[in-house]
């Protein structure tokens, strides 16, 4: 039997956690003997709705899956400022892959890279070609952990994610929001909304955002405007349509600096270590600025007491402007350039590479499912059949001039142009750039990529009792064109799940869910069409509801493996064979008594590639916990302290060892009728870190401290 070894933070969370339980225990036994002017029953469940990641409103309880919901309310207690935060705080979930980044939300659950989703539809397709939400204009984020291709057809057996906007709301929701904090943080949020007439038929919300900021890193911004508004028309109970419309703007640099091991994990020969702030770049050359425009349109129709109609649907267009100077890949351990002697050329000098590109995406994509509640015999249905065609096409026109001035012999500067664009990372000094008329010389016109995808699918919810059973086909055909090649795949996923509600809160679960992934191109082995990627996930586990509703526990069990992989040969990639698996298990426990109340998360995943390695930049054992006062309470004093524990990670191969590290957050805050006052720190302690360092020779710097305050008045 392997013995399970836990650091010291997830021992103390876990003790913390079982505290908490008895303590939640012996005052709902206590409550009792109260009257119900003492004690408010507060329920903790975050609840799902139609256009939520499971596309129905059915009980997380209810449901033989993992699923981690925060709430609009958790994500301003914990402060978090980009999306990749709310992550954080979620069992089996690597939040911060990158670290500092402003290119995207890197998030990996159970070890795999995800896609991510808004209101149920795809939002994210490819790189750098859109831009990422903001978080003030979500109402919750959500993550399905494990496959989930026979509700979404092609994507990843690590599960994917969700984020939900803030639509209209039939009472009347008015508030401005100013923030000021670290690196000349400033931003401006405002969220109008209520009822235009007196029926309440039309309801309206307007969600806009202006933000100017620096960052941690020299000569680094990230500024954004979003303007949001939303119109709703519900003629009666039974009928809604909805349409939002997105725009967003933002005006950034690649955060991103690439930097090598030798001088981030390990010191260089001088004793030095780069500082966190290094800029590898040019000012006024960098650049990472995008546009989106959306509009989406949610429909919700009770046609009589059994069926119901739902339909989601969007039209997004992006672009992204790219331009950023890196240190330059070796793909080795060590990418400084050396002399004979082994000393830093010229105290630390390094080759740079060049990068330009113009991207742009377009999406068009529906969802139209029927539902249906009705009972056979004993048993009660909840039947939900859809139909989802997406049509994506993406663009990407780039210029990479890779380590200039570098002689690939040598390894120095060149004869030709030297170390003109080079940079030392001690001391840096800008200023030269290639001209313009070298990136328009190797300019590479990027082939235009379409990707349809029409899925069929049927899911049924079927309760006995207290048991719960979930079937779930769905069938797709994709095609996938590259300029003028096309390549077309067919797949069929089945899920499946039984639950059972015990009287005493306790609910055991197993459940099974495939995925699929198209790769498009051709064996150089066989000269087939590659197969796509699969996954299979076996899920065992177990949730508890506390007495009185003021707590949630789930543990779950999983085993996962992906397939048909690519394996290189000399002659090209091949299929044949290659299997990676994950195994682990993950416990969420969340509680709210009185005034107190604890997000509680620990997981632990054995992850192996087909090469028999770790998966890079995935840690084996990672904990949180949160524990707040008076957040969720009307007036008053409020309070919040967090702790974050990431192991120690791989790069790609057990050579390059990332440390562990553990953060701490905390919050204060105070509300009086109109009025909230609150401060968030992330990383009180100022732990600098690397998120990870890869085999391929680069670090990715983790976030410093960064502290917010926020004035929130409402109208």
């Amino acid at each position: 039997m392997k013995l399970i070894k836990t650091p010291r933070a997830m021992r103390s969370i876990s003790m913390s956690v079982v505290a908490l339980l008895s303590a939640s225990q012996l005052g709902t036994v206590n409550a009792q003997e109260k009257s119900s002017e003492d004690l408010e029953e507060i329920t903790v469940v975050a609840k799902t709705s139609a256009y939520s990641v499971i596309k129905t409103d059915t009980p997380i309880l209810e449901t033989a899956r993992s699923i981690s919901i925060e709430t609009e309310q958790d994500l301003l207690n914990m402060g978090a400022l980009e999306l990749a935060d709310a992550y954080t705080y979620s069992a089996g979930v690597t939040g911060e892959t990158f670290g500092f980044a402003t290119r995207g939300d890197y998030v990996r659950v159970r070890g795999l890279d995800v896609p991510q989703y808004q209101d149920s539809l795809q939002s994210l397709f490819g790189n750098f070609n859109n831009t990422r939400p903001e978080v003030y204009t979500l109402e919750q984020v959500e993550i399905l952990k494990g496959p989930a291709s026979v509700l979404y057809g092609q994507g990843s057996p690590g599960g994917i994610v969700n984020v939900v906007s803030k639509l209209p709301v039939n009472h009347e929701k008015n508030e401005i929001v100013a923030s000021f904090g670290s690196h000349d943080y400033q931003q401006l949020g405002v969220d109008l909304g209520g009822a235009i007439d007196q029926a309440g038929h039309w309801l309206y919300r307007f969600v806009g955002l202006k933000r100017e900021t620096d960052t941690q890193v020299d000569y680094i911004s990230d500024d954004a405007l979003v303007i949001a508004p939303s119109l709703t028309y519900a003629p009666s109970e039974d009928t809604q349509i909805t349409v939002l419309l997105n725009y967003q703007d933002s005006k950034a640099d690649p955060g991103a600096q690439f930097l090598p091991v030798v001088g981030t994990l390990l010191p260089a020969q001088n004793g030095q270590f780069i500082d966190s702030d290094f800029f590898a770049g040019e000012p006024g050359f960098n650049n990472y600025d995008g546009k989106t425009e959306s509009i989406t349109l949610l429909a919700d129709h009770q046609i009589n007491d059994v069926w119901g109609m739902q339909l989601t649907a969007r039209h997004t267009e992006g672009e992204r402007d790219y331009e950023q100077a890196w240190v330059s890949f070796s793909f080795s351990a060590d990418r400084f350039v050396r002399n004979a002697d082994g000393s830093l050329y010229e105290g630390g000098s390094v080759p740079r590479s060049f990068y330009q590109s113009a991207a742009t995406s377009e999406q068009d994509a529906i969802d139209l499912r029927f539902r249906a509640s009705f009972d056979t015999g004993a048993v009660e249905h909840q039947l939900m059949m859809g139909a989802q065609l997406q049509d994506v096409t993406t663009d990407d026109d780039f210029t990479y001039l890779y380590g200039i001035g570098y002689d690939f012999t040598t390894g120095g500067p060149d004869a030709t142009v030297g170390d003109t664009f080079w940079i030392n990372v001690f001391d840096p000094s800008y200023g030269a750039v290639p001209p313009q008329s070298v990136f328009d010389a190797n300019l590479v016109d990027g082939q235009e990529v379409n990707i349809k995808d029409l899925g069929l699918y049927i899911n049924d919810q079927m309760t006995l009792g207290a048991l719960h059973l979930n079937l779930g086909l769905r069938i797709d055909d994709t095609e996938n064109r590259v300029g003028t090649s096309l390549q077309e795949d067919d797949a069929t996923s089945i899920a499946a799940g039984l639950l059972y509600q015990f009287e005493n809160g306790l609910s055991p679960y197993i459940s099974y869910a495939e995925s699929f992934e198209p790769i498009v191109g051709i064996d150089a082995v066989t000269g087939a069409s590659f197969k796509p990627q699969e996954g299979e996930q076996v899920e065992a586990g177990i949730k508890y509801e506390l007495p009185g509703s003021v707590g949630l526990i789930t543990m779950a069990y999983f085993d996962i493996e992906q397939s048909n992989l690519l394996t290189s040969t000399p002659i090209g990639q091949t299929q044949i064979g290659g299997i990676d698996t994950v195994k682990g298990w993950e416990l969420e426990a969340k509680f709210r008594f009185s005034e107190f109340s604890l997000e509680a998360n620990i997981s632990d995943l054995e992850t192996e590639t087909d090469a028999g390695f770790q998966f890079p930049s995935v840690p084996e054992s990672q904990a949180s916990a949160w524990l707040g006062y008076g957040q969720y309470r009307e007036t008053g004093f409020r309070a919040g302290l967090g702790a974050r524990y990431v192991g120690e990670s791989f790069g790609g191969a057990d050579t390059i060892e990332t440390p562990s590290y553990t953060l701490l957050d905390a919050m204060i805050g105070f509300k009086m009728e109109n009025w909230m006052f609150q401060l968030n720190a992330r990383n009180l302690a100022d732990e600098e870190y690397q998120a990870t360092c890869l085999i391929r020779g680069d670090c990715f710097q983790g976030e410093r401290r960064t502290i917010v305050g926020t004035a929130r008045y409402n109208f």
